[in-house]
C-alpha cells in the first residue's frame, strides 16, 4: 500500500442516527483528529486531538469539543 504524509489512517469509526464519527491518525507526524459528519444536515466537522488529551475522549464526545472544530463544507 502507498500512502503519502498527509494522509490520515481510520482506527476506529462509528454510526448511530445518521452521524458518522472517525478517529483518524497520521502516521509521519502521529497528528490524531476526530471527523464528524452529519448525514440529515449535511454538516460536518474535525476537531484536532491535543496534547495531553485522551483520543478516544474525543472521539466518544466529539461534541464537547466541537467549539473549536474546523468546519468543513457540505
Amino acid at each position: 500500500m502507498t500512502t503519502t504524509a498527509t494522509l490520515y489512517r481510520e482506527l476506529d469509526h462509528r454510526i448511530s442516527d445518521g452521524i458518522e464519527v472517525r478517529l483518524l491518525w497520521r502516521e509521519h507526524d502521529g497528528a490524531v483528529r476526530v471527523s464528524v459528519a452529519d448525514a440529515r444536515s449535511g454538516e460536518s466537522f474535525c476537531v484536532e486531538v491535543r496534547e495531553g488529551e485522551r483520543a478516544l475522549d474525543v472521539f466518544h464526545h466529539p461534541f464537547a469539543y466541537a467549539s473549536r472544530a474546523q468546519r468543513q463544507a457540505a
